[in-house]
């Protein structure tokens, strides 16, 4: 008996349909064996039954799969039908040998010392289809690209946190290495990224994410000033008032709000009509003290139009939308702070229904028309609330309101660890994918933690450790659709920029330095983890500037600008050849992903459809690796024809089309070191080997 990856299944299409069901759908279910030594299969369903006498209310269903007759020589393929209720149904399979019997989870072939873990479906849990495999790009507004110099914050126009605010007049000074980088605005709008949409466009770019456009008096703006309305530094300042007031007039001037938000609807416009969607961000786990509804700087306290605040006033209509541990008397009032930071007030919805009621009304306003967001991305997502209860109870009624409002707007949330409890069909549908992409791809390149605040040299190189966290976290955390539109990103505004973790240097600027970012770092090994990014399951998503070869440490200094016109162009362009080599293949985006046989330092997977496949090899190593890479187990024809898409190495990258020949179902790859190839078979290719030898080009990429 061979224990093989011939064995598979997964819930995309090919072995799963519907792939996103309904309850009342009956769904079909098929698993992939080998030819030989299978006796037959069983998939076992776990039920869930009130008042069945079983451990815990569940019962496990016997059903016998049907051996189908195909025409391919490799495989046996096994199915069965099930019809679904409302609840969500778990499954796995149990083949039997002559001699023994195994069973298949979503880890693979059960071993009797690991917990199982099955696949399952979630009747009625749809993730917007445009999101899979996804292109995305997020930008830091601050810092994208100044298009309009007239609504630019200026040199002491506000005290934030104690001290003024600077404008940076120099688009190329890096960002303060202290906490002064909040308080410093070099100018970048919406009107800047409306003028580099093209860009994104030609980069290959399939969806905008903004951080936080909402008024603010951050450079950040995580301490949301005002909800309902784009932030006139990023839009329109049409009404400016004196120096004194100038703030107050600019952020409170109906004009200058109303303005912003047509700019906003206009910028949502054009990028779709260039085919990019558009995704905001929400902090809805806490506001800023500047506020409207706290308004400790006294911004609003007399301006027309506007409640008092509850730092004003114990008789504000927000005063319960905070929890006050002090209302003392003159009022000096203390309230609970996220974190502790007073700069960022908690908010209390358990103790206000119309506070989850105005958050609840701004999640419908911005993916409604005019606006017409294509989804949010939701800050510190577990955090909001006091009681895990409520948290889900809060989220479930967004997610309602969302789709409501726009069906096909996505809802990702920043999460780490475990996501499944959220990812159950009824709140949202995906989140940033830090545990099973970021951390296990920055380990295995770069040895690096995500903020470099750690060096671990046995991590580089480490496949096992890869793919047994990569799998194990996968499984765990994300039902299929979730998976498969998870933003995969290298790079963002809380992490190190990955370029710099190339250099292995831990630490961060205000102990290292701006310059040290940038010190040894390896271009080679940065494009090996975008191939990865552009080739895994998932939305992949670049962070702005990563493509140009922007370095920094962590926040603030992973928020320096985009360089325009003094772009690594080299980079660049690898960009988008491999953007355009993802959205150019159905495999990359839908397809199935199964682990090839590799030694160590060595990433070898494929990404497969019915009559495509595209094989990812990468080598990590120092030295050259020659292998033989079982492909007919991503259904490659024994003997076929394989184009060589692309090769990164030390010497640069390539997309000039090799032809190579599989032979008795194996490829033979030389990977030099810190290499990189993808290649690809499609039905239609020439399995001839006359004809390979005769068209066929080898070239040599060492």
């Amino acid at each position: 008996m061979t224990l093989s990856n011939e064995i598979f299944h997964d819930m995309t299409p090919q072995f799963l349909k519907p792939a996103q069901a309904d309850p009342g759908d009956t769904v079909s279910i098929t698993l992939r064996t080998g030819v030989e030594d299978v006796v037959s299969v069983d998939l076992i369903c776990l039920v869930v039954e009130d008042g069945e006498d079983t451990e815990q209310g569940v019962i496990s269903i016997r059903e016998p799969m049907v051996k189908l007759r195909t025409k391919q020589k490799d495989f046996y393929y096994w199915r069965a039908q099930r019809k679904l209720t409302d609840a969500p149904l778990d499954y796995f399979f149990e083949i039997h040998y002559p001699l023994q019997k195994l069973s298949y989870d979503r880890l693979g072939l059960m071993r009797t010392d690991r917990e199982r873990v099955c696949f399952r479906i979630i009747p009625g849990f749809h993730t917007p289809a445009w999101a899979e495999g996804a292109v995305m790009y997020q930008i830091f507004t601050d810092r994208f690209c100044n298009g309009d110099r007239s609504n630019d914050v200026l040199d002491g126009e506000y005290f934030y946190n104690g001290q003024p605010t600077v404008r940076i007049a120099d688009w190329t000074r890096l960002p303060s290495a202290t906490g002064g980088d909040i308080r410093e605005f070099y100018g970048g709008d919406l009107q800047g990224v409306i003028e580099r949409l093209d860009y994104l466009k030609d980069l290959g770019i399939e969806v905008i994410y903004f951080n936080p456009l909402f008024c603010s008096p951050s450079t950040h703006k995580y301490d949301t000033q005002d909800y309902a309305h784009i932030d006139p530094h990023f839009g329109r300042v049409i009404t400016d008032g004196p120096p004194p007031m100038r703030y107050v007039t600019r952020l409170s001037s109906r004009e200058n709000l109303d303005a912003s938000d047509a700019l906003f609807a206009l910028l949502v416009q054009k990028a779709h009509e260039r085919g990019i969607r558009v995704i905001i961000d929400g902090v809805f786990n806490h506001c800023g003290s500047f506020n409207k509804w706290m308004d400790r700087e006294r911004i609003y306290e007399n301006a027309p139009g506007y409640e008092k605040g509850a730092y004003i006033s114990r008789e504000s209509p927000y005063h319960d939308y905070f929890t006050f541990t002090r209302d003392a008397w003159p009022y000096n009032p203390h309230y609970e702070g996220w974190w502790g930071y007073d700069t960022l007030p908690k908010l209390n919805y358990e103790g206000s229904e119309r506070l989850a009621e105005e958050i609840l009304a701004i999640a419908r306003k911005w993916v409604s028309a005019p606006y017409c967001a294509d989804g949010w991305r939701l800050d510190v997502a577990a955090d909001l609330g006091h009681s895990e209860a409520y948290n889900h109870s809060f989220w479930r009624r967004f997610r309602r309101a969302v789709k409501e409002a726009n069906p096909e707007a996505i809802i990702i949330a920043e999460h780490y660890g475990d996501a499944g409890p959220w990812l159950q069909g009824g709140e949202w549908d995906t989140v940033m994918n830090y545990d099973a992409f970021m951390e296990p791809v920055s380990y295995f390149f770069t040895g690096m933690e995500k903020h470099s605040d750690a060096f671990e040299p046995g991590a580089v190189g480490n496949e096992d450790r890869f793919w047994d966290t990569m799998s194990y976290r996968a499984a765990r955390n994300f039902p299929q659709g979730s998976l498969y539109s998870a933003m995969n990103e290298l790079s963002n505004h809380d992490h190190s920029r990955f370029l710099t973790r190339t250099n292995g240097k831990v630490g961060r600027v205000s102990t290292l330095g701006h310059a040290a970012a940038s010190e040894g770092v390896d271009p080679t090994v940065f494009r090996q983890a975008v191939l990865v990014q552009m080739t895994w399951p998932g939305a992949p998503t670049v962070y702005y500037g990563d493509e140009a070869g922007v370095c920094g440490f962590t926040d603030p200094d992973n928020r320096r600008t985009y360089p325009w016109g003094r772009e690594d162009l080299k980079l660049l362009a690898f960009h988008k050849d491999v953007i355009r080599i993802h959205r150019e293949n159905e495999e990359l985006r839908h397809g199935s992903l199964l682990r090839l046989k590799s030694e160590r330092g060595v990433l070898a997977y494929g990404r497969f459809i019915k009559d495509a496949a595209c094989v990812i090899l990468i080598n990590r190593n120092e030295y050259t690796v020659t292998d033989d890479y079982e492909v007919h187990v991503l259904g490659v024809p024994r003997k076929a024809v394989v184009r060589n898409l692309l090769m990164t190495g030390s010497a640069g990258y390539h997309t000039v089309a090799e032809e190579r020949f599989v032979k008795d179902g194996l490829l033979t790859v030389t990977l030099p070191k810190k290499s990189g190839m993808i290649f690809k078979y499609a039905r239609g290719i020439s399995h001839d080997p006359e004809n390979f030898l005769a068209h066929g080009r080898r070239l040599n990429f060492t």
